[in-house]
């Protein structure tokens, strides 16, 4: 137990005083945001929408996403992150409390776009500052670090937020959401003021590539894309399957939500540490990420046995604690030959387009084909993923050949 508690502490070292600060912001930030999880439940219960109603909203989630990433990479590029950041947070704390006065199917719609649009321009701006915190050869694991800030604030914030529903009511979460990004801003501002935080690699491209016409990073885009869709309905569909076929309560469902995140706190670092090792292409595990989300779904048509759900979700997981870090590390990555914010954004832009397509297409499935013919599509649609990103494996191979000649 001791070796195994060393390694474990081993995995964490080296990493900068100015990353740790970020992934504890993005703890304090992601702990709060404990009303998404919930969220087509309340829309559903609370609000009384119809399902294809609640699948509408959903996409003005998504595109309020993607305009926020989108603005939040120009930004990025113009401002800095730092400012980006701090604003991001606050507004966000300012709408989250005054979306729980949207009660119309108009006033939610616009309420949720504006939400995202400025929670989101926090995204490209967090990992443009990753990339300036980390040493090169510490990347991919300065980003498991964040994931592992944001998966423990998944794993305390779908659980708190059940009891909170239980105890006060919905009406709770929109507050402490909103308390939580204000608490995160004045952290922010405390801690990695430009004045105080140290960078560690800064990249200055003389003649910078643009994302947009980088033709092997929208093969990846593509892919991610479809890692997102599928990824997602674990936030729309999967809770109100679990309610409605598994027959769930919402404590239960956040504890289920909450075993996500504790898994992957515990185990994600050693799992990238032990795969950087294996020498395997970042795009290589991504696809094999991928094709774990894949069997998560194709799992719970399999049986009725109700422990299938805790291995349905113990697949998903595992796929995306090894999709998400490979994934994000190649992005940054690719990020050092053109503008880094331009690069990231698109790269979160692809996440963005999947809220805005997955939800609602999840929803309008459900509704016409039953929650059954939907996990079959699901599965389906994944492993296209996964074929996309071995076509991605042999364009990067090709021009790596050519670069050599």
């Amino acid at each position: 137990m001791n070796a195994l508690l060393k390694n474990y502490i081993n995995t964490f070292r080296g990493l900068s005083t100015e990353v740790w600060w970020l992934a504890l912001i993005t703890l304090i930030n992601r702990a709060g945001t404990m009303v998404i999880p919930f969220l087509t439940i309340y829309l559903d219960e609370d609000l009384q929408f119809s399902k294809p109603d609640i699948g509408w909203i959903m996409s003005f989630f998504g595109i309020g996403s993607l305009v926020g990433t989108w603005l939040g990479g120009k930004l990025t590029d113009k401002i800095g992150y730092y400012k980006v950041m701090f604003f991001s947070l606050f507004l966000t704390a300012v709408f989250f409390v005054l979306l729980q006065y949207a009660t119309t199917f108009n006033e939610f719609c616009f309420g949720i776009f504006i939400v995202m649009l400025v929670a989101d321009a926090f995204r490209p701006a967090m990992f443009v500052a990753l990339n300036a915190y980390s040493k090169p050869e510490n990347k991919t694991r300065s980003v498991t670090l964040i994931r592992l800030a944001i998966n423990l604030g998944f794993s305390v914030g779908p659980a708190i937020g059940g009891i909170i529903i239980v105890s006060i009511g919905y009406q709770g979460l929109f507050w402490v959401d909103g308390i939580t990004c204000a608490l995160a801003g004045i952290l922010l501002l405390n801690v990695l003021h430009p004045k105080k935080a140290k960078i560690l690699d800064v990249v200055k491209v003389d003649n910078p590539v643009s994302a947009y016409k980088d033709k092997a990073f929208w093969v990846f885009f593509i892919a991610m894309f479809i890692f997102g869709f599928t990824f997602l309905q674990y936030f729309s569909t999967m809770p109100l399957y679990y309610k409605d076929v598994r027959m769930m309560t919402e404590l239960d469902i956040g504890l289920l939500m909450g075993f996500n995140g504790f898994f992957i706190f515990v185990f994600e670092m050693p799992l990238i540490n032990w795969l950087q090792k294996t020498k395997n292409s970042k795009i290589k595990l991504v696809a094999i990420g991928l094709f774990l989300v894949a069997i998560s779904f194709f799992l719970l048509n399999v049986t009725s046995w109700i422990w299938i759900i805790v291995f349905g979700m113990l697949f998903m997981t595992v796929g995306e604690m090894i999709a998400f870090p490979f994934s994000n590390a190649f992005a940054v990555e690719r990020a050092k030959k053109g503008n880094q914010g331009e690069y990231m954004a698109l790269y979160a832009i692809a996440f963005s387009l999947s809220h805005i397509f997955s939800h609602n297409s999840g929803m309008q499935m459900v509704d016409k084909f039953g929650f059954e013919t939907t996990l079959n599509m699901l599965t389906i649609f994944a492993l296209v993923g996964v074929f996309i990103l071995w076509i991605l494996i042999k364009i990067l191979k090709k021009e790596k050949e050519n670069q050599s000649k």
